[in-house]
């Protein structure tokens, strides 16, 4: 599905219904359009761009200032709180192990408030037509970079060894994988491995671990289930642990997150991820 540009429409605040509520989800984006949740200090391993819908955006990043904005933009594991007199809010999660960062618009290299109306514009409109192509929406992971962004985003080169550990923990982030474990498996030193892998992905074995297991919570946030079988499900050992780790990356406590997903459409695109270009 694509999305012709278009000239920036004048923001104009829009209330969002319980229908228009959705997460689309792929193996290394999703677009979440849904209720914001409370202001509380959260930290995702993604790169966060939020859109305005019903009224302006407040961001603080890093303990800084706070700043009010249409669009916001957050770099992967930083602190950041988000807060708007509005419910709702778009926002988009691009996992950044994918992306060359010095390739980027400068729109995805920026940090908190940005001035960007014709960006905004871009993603409600693809919001308003995924609402209204309804059950008849057919959306592939491809598809995602150019509705949001125009075009494909560029990818990162990474040493061959530590892109088929991410591969590994991708698509199966609730295996309790061991830095140890994955250092012997591409016959490198534990201690090398470590240096070679935050040199490659810029985050530590384990903050990227752990960013996975609870990005792989997303898909469960509408489900039925009792939260302890989630918890081991996606791979807790208990259900403190999982509250600790989620509250801490998404500022809610699983309890409230599930709370508030309950009439949210789930968009899942699950073809496995293409292998980023390795050297």
């Amino acid at each position: 599905m694509m999305v012709n540009a278009s000239p920036a429409e004048p923001y104009a605040p829009h209330r969002c219904t319980s229908a228009e509520r959705m997460m689309w989800i792929t193996p290394d984006r999703v677009f979440y359009a849904g209720l914001l949740g409370a202001p509380a200090m959260h930290t995702k391993g993604a790169l966060v761009i939020y859109v305005a819908v019903e009224a302006p955006l407040r961001i603080r990043i890093d303990g800084g200032d706070w700043q009010t904005t249409e669009v916001a933009v957050v770099p992967p594991y930083v602190p950041y709180q988000i807060a708007s007199d509005g419910r709702h809010v778009l926002d988009i999660l691009v996992e950044p192990e994918t992306l060359d960062m010095d390739l980027l618009p400068d729109l995805l290299r920026a940090r908190g408030a940005v001035h960007a109306p014709e960006f905004a514009a871009r993603v409600r409109r693809s919001h308003a037509q995924m609402v209204l192509a309804g059950r008849a929406l057919d959306l592939q992971p491809g598809d995602f970079d150019r509705m949001f962004f125009g075009q494909t985003l560029a990818t990162r080169t990474l040493d061959s060894r530590i892109a088929g550990v991410l591969e590994k923990i991708k698509r199966n982030p609730t295996e309790q994988a061991t830095a140890e474990a994955c250092a012997a498996n591409v016959k490198l030193s534990f201690s090398r491995f470590l240096h070679l892998f935050k040199e490659e992905v810029g985050a530590p074995f384990r903050t990227f671990r752990t960013w996975k297991r609870a990005r792989s919570l997303l898909h469960h946030v509408n489900s039925d289930s009792n939260l302890v079988y989630v918890a081991l499900d996606i791979g807790y050992p208990d259900s403190t642990h999982f509250s600790h780790s989620i509250r801490q990356l998404y500022g809610l406590k699983p309890k409230d997150i599930f709370a508030g997903s309950r009439k949210l459409r789930i968009i899942e695109c699950l073809s496995p991820p293409a292998m980023m270009a390795a050297r």
